[in-house]
């Protein structure tokens, strides 16, 4: 499974997402003329990030169902 590409590119868009969160809750935590300005932005591309992971796991999921 770990040589199948769109496990790969799955995987990659789940680092991604966490990537995203950690970067968003660090500048909350800190506070600040940042956070005010950037937070809703960051929460956007957490959003569009994770729409992308779960659209791919559901991709890979059926993929897999049909082949498996």
């Amino acid at each position: 499974m770990a040589d199948d590409p769109l496990f790969i590119l799955v995987a990659i868009s789940c680092l991604i997402v966490a990537g995203i969160l950690l970067f968003g809750v660090g500048t909350f935590g800190k506070g600040g003329e940042f956070n005010r300005k950037h937070a809703n932005r960051i929460m956007r591309w957490r959003i569009g990030a994770q729409f992308v992971a779960v659209i791919l796991i559901l991709a890979f999921v059926y993929i897999r169902r049909q082949t498996g």
